[in-house]
């Protein structure tokens, strides 16, 4: 199990596949559009990761690979798609995060749906790609079945990354999912000059959200409180680097989702996510005022200010 196929040649694939090449893979990452693949074969550069050089041992192909075990890291709304055309039979780690806009479904969801019977899991946690790149310390959750992730571990685990095994994959997928939507309400309290008070509050009223809908699909609540919950949250809720965090700081200052979203060439999950996250609550009955709060303001029903003022008159009730 010496080759990895990585599906993703954005920053978080590109990282992924330069943590495989530490630990010793040969690997093989792919991207959608041959002429990318081709310019960074022979330039041995990363356009989403500036500065970085592609390991010796990462050969970058325009046709999808089949390898011991796979890494699908492709946005969650085109995972369906690239995911039908996987070939091979070995284990998938997905690590995509996000819910499936239509279904409702989390990504292990749509990867039964499109590949019945293959052993998979989900990777997640609190993960810049560009740090993770640059080999610098990190440690994120692989959830799965124990044969299952024994074997991601195995084979890209080691060095600066640190991976735990976890064995509930609802709680991880939930986890990193709704973190992008709760980064986006705390990146407007920032933007909006609304205070630290307000922002450690909302993480925290966030955070409990998190686990309710969690715990009714039937993960866990002590997952929520591990890397792929808490320790996203923070990260996503904090970090300067993360563009759902800034692209809340922008709504926050009066920027319309229009003209941030034209200014980006990469992908903000938690502006699809929200809707699809509040649906698929609403299924599973579990309230979800911040989320509900988010999608409102994406989906332009609401304000900044009207969506912070819809929260703050929510009914008292104890913690």
């Amino acid at each position: 199990m010496n080759e990895i196929a990585v599906i993703g040649a954005g920053a978080w694939g590109t990282a992924l596949a330069m943590q495989a090449a530490a630990a010793g893979r040969e690997v093989l990452l792919w991207a959608r559009d041959p002429g990318r693949a081709a310019a960074m074969q022979r330039e041995r550069a990363a356009p989403r990761l500036p500065g970085i050089r592609l390991a010796d041992s990462i050969r970058v192909v325009s046709d999808l690979p089949a390898a011991g075990v796979t890494l699908l890291v492709v946005p969650l709304q085109h995972m369906r798609d690239v995911a039908s055309r996987l070939p091979g039979d070995g284990p998938i780690a997905v690590c995509a995060k996000g819910v499936e806009i239509g279904s409702h479904f989390l990504p292990l969801e749509v990867l039964a749906q499109v590949q019945p019977g293959r052993a998979a899991c989900v990777l997640s946690g609190p993960n810049f790609a560009h740090e993770v790149a640059a080999g610098l310390p990190a440690a994120s959750v692989v959830a799965g079945r124990e044969e299952v992730r024994a074997a991601v571990i195995a084979a890209l685990g080691g060095g600066s990354f640190r991976l735990y095994g976890n064995d509930d994959p609802i709680g991880a997928q939930i986890g990193g999912a709704a973190k992008n939507v709760v980064a986006i309400a705390a990146g407007v309290v920032v933007g909006a000059g609304l205070g630290e008070n307000a922002r450690a509050a909302l993480v925290t009223r966030g955070l409990a959200e998190i686990a309710r809908l969690a715990v009714a699909l039937g993960g866990k609540a002590e997952t929520v409180s591990g890397l792929s919950g808490l320790g996203d949250l923070l990260l996503t809720c904090t970090g300067t680097s993360s563009r759902n965090f800034s692209l809340g700081r922008e709504l926050g200052q009066g920027r319309t989702l229009a003209d941030i979203l034209v200014s980006r060439s990469s992908v903000t999950e938690g502006v699809h996510t929200a809707p699809a996250l509040v649906a698929r609550a609403h299924l599973a009955g579990v309230a979800m005022p911040i989320a509900e709060a988010v999608a409102a303001v994406m989906e332009g029903v609401l304000s900044v200010r009207g969506a912070i003022e819809a929260l703050m008159r929510r009914p008292l009730r104890d913690e």
